[in-house]
């Protein structure tokens, strides 16, 4: 087989396979490019030797079977024999379940994952957001901080076990979207700077020097990039990809890395001749990212909406810390702006970042299921100094509450793995680093940055205690026993709802009507011929619906149906939904 690499630096490249050595050749018509034949097949060890130097990790690899610092292995894609026809599925109607494979099952694995599939086909969401699976030292980790961009981590199962879950969840009708990193790499076990200028001090983000994306070097870094990215789509069949923080992807270039990359996975979509989508995480409120590229955007198909979740987790829990700040003043104001507009700061004034963010969504070009909504994420839970979930804090009613105007609401939903039935254990961060320097470091300073806002050290979980990982392990012993059992009932009540009227996925925002009391803590959401209505508050409350014929679709309390003066009577901390007659 023909093996090769992009080494514009080196004077010699050795392809090291089988304990022995053997001359790679430049390639005249790639600058930087040397290549070699060699017999291998599935499974064969190997690495390239840079100047002499020690074998290192292809940077295309598959597979690392002893970590990132090890040497490759060989992966015949070709040898899997796909089960399940699959013709894919699209965003639209949409429903995503972020789970991450290390902490969904005590065995942390994906073939355990896949024994839950049924869980998640029975719940009635449409796709699995994997968190990263790419390399990084140790076993455990949330996975952000991987390093080898083609293969699959070897603890959570390596290719095989990847594609056999695929392979799982289409059997469940489960899309698969896969959350990929590309705007920093390691930092342990990172051996790309040996090979070449994938990193530029050009410019600075939070992890160092940034992705080269536009310095001396940078079409093959984009290459390298937009070609891991096609693989995981093709090799495992994956339904699309959640980028990471896209908003830290410093590019000064005409086309945006982000262009380039939607207009490849546009071209291999309709190659495969099934949907393929790509979801950005992105700080920036700027509507351009989830434009279509004719019409002068980047062409993400969707980006995460913090903005919903802001303003959704200020109303339930009156918390005003950080950039809460700009959402804790008026909080269902700022959630009835962002349901009908889609970003609350539009261009208006942060508190919190101290000047204007943000821009206007069209909402006559915009479709609203390019926005996703949620309640929690691994973000918003994991990085808060205990790990603790809104279930930590609020009643099963209160959480009924932020369930029905996530699942109810414009937005694409998202839920995060355990949410569905209000999981008692926490998500907290967790590492494996095997550099006890860098195990030190991650440790002290997780430490500082909790310890800035008032808390004592020795309540910040030790990321490296094995304990840690492990509280943060779902207990499926939750879902049989209450008040577990009812919350779950409920997601699965308000989902089939949702795949049922037409109403809860149109498109249309600025069809969006809502109606909210501050004081009084209650909020009314119309969707066509629906009506979606929350009481945050500890008393009944009488909810002006203005529709005295409307019947009770589902109800986390029982209610009566509004009599003739339109009024609904919700009891303390509970929601309904109900349709016109």
């Amino acid at each position: 087989m023909r093996f090769e690499v992009w080494a514009p630096r080196a004077e010699r490249v050795d392809l090291v396979l089988d304990g022995g050595a053997r001359a790679a050749a430049r390639e005249e018509e790639r600058p930087g490019w040397w290549a070699v034949e060699a017999a291998a097949g599935d499974g064969t060890r190997y690495g390239f030797s840079l100047d002499g130097g020690p074998a290192l990790p292809d940077p295309r690899s598959a597979r690392q079977p002893e970590g990132p610092d090890g040497l490759s292995a060989v992966v015949d894609h070709d040898r899997y024999a796909w089960r399940t026809p699959w013709a894919g599925r699209g965003l639209r109607a949409a429903v995503l379940y972020e789970l991450h494979v290390g902490t969904y099952t005590p065995e942390g694995t994906l073939d355990a994952a896949a024994e839950r599939l049924d869980h998640l086909a029975g719940l009635g969401v449409t796709h699995v957001e994997l968190m990263p699976l790419c390399p990084f030292p140790g076993q455990h980790g949330w996975g952000y901080e991987g390093v080898s961009l083609w293969a699959v981590h070897e603890p959570y199962g390596g290719p095989e076990a990847l594609k056999r879950f695929v392979d799982a969840a289409h059997a469940h009708g489960l899309g698969v979207v896969l959350d990929v990193v590309h705007n920093h790499l390691g930092p342990s076990g990172n051996h790309l700077p040996a090979y070449g200028p994938y990193f530029t001090d050009t410019h600075q983000t939070p992890w160092g020097a940034a992705v080269n994306l536009d310095a001396p070097g940078s079409d093959e870094v984009r290459a390298y990039l937009v070609g891991s990215a096609l693989a995981w789509l093709r090799e495992y069949r994956i339904d699309g990809l959640r980028l990471d923080a896209v908003h830290a992807l410093r590019d000064t270039r005409a086309l945006h890395f982000l262009e380039e990359l939607a207009a490849a996975v546009d071209g291999l979509a309709d190659e495969l001749g099934r949907p393929l989508a790509l979801v950005g995480e992105s700080d920036l409120n700027d509507p351009r990212v989830i434009t279509p590229r004719a019409a002068g955007g980047l062409g993400l198909h969707a980006q995460w909406n913090d903005d919903f979740h802001h303003a959704l987790h200020t109303a339930l829990t009156g918390e005003s810390q950080g950039y809460y700040a700009d959402f804790a003043a008026a909080p269902l104001a700022a959630l009835a702006k962002t349901m009908t507009h889609g970003f609350f700061h539009d261009g208006t004034y942060s508190t919190f970042r101290g000047r204007g963010h943000g821009r206007p969504v069209d909402r006559a070009r915009t479709p609203a299921y390019r926005l996703l909504g949620y309640a929690q994420t691994h973000d918003q839970i994991g990085n808060r100094a205990q790990g603790d979930r809104l279930s930590a804090a609020l009643s099963p009613g209160l959480l009924a509450c932020g369930a029905a105007l996530a699942l109810t609401g414009p937005f694409t939903p998202v839920l995060f793995m355990g949410e569905e039935w209000a999981a008692g254990t926490p998500w907290q961060f967790f590492t494996d680093h095997t550099d006890p320097d860098l195990a030190e470091a991650v440790r002290r300073g997780r430490r500082r940055e909790f310890a800035a806002h008032g808390w004592a050290e020795e309540q910040i979980p030790d990321p490296q205690d094995p304990a840690t990982r492990a509280r943060s392990c779902l207990d499926w012993s939750e879902p049989r026993r209450e008040p577990h059992a009812r919350v779950l009932a409920w997601y699965r009540e308000l989902i089939a709802l949702r795949h049922a009227r037409a109403d809860l996925t149109d498109p249309d925002l600025a069809a969006v009507r809502v109606a909210y009391e501050e004081a009084a803590r209650w909020f009314a959401v119309r969707r066509g011929d629906l009506r979606i209505a929350v009481n945050l508050s500890g008393e009944e409350a009488a909810v002006p619906l203005g529709v005295p014929h409307a019947r009770v679709l589902a109800a986390w309390d029982a209610v009566e149906a509004p009599g003739a003066d339109g009024v609904l009577r919700l009891p303390p901390e509970s929601c309904a939904v109900l349709g016109l007659a």
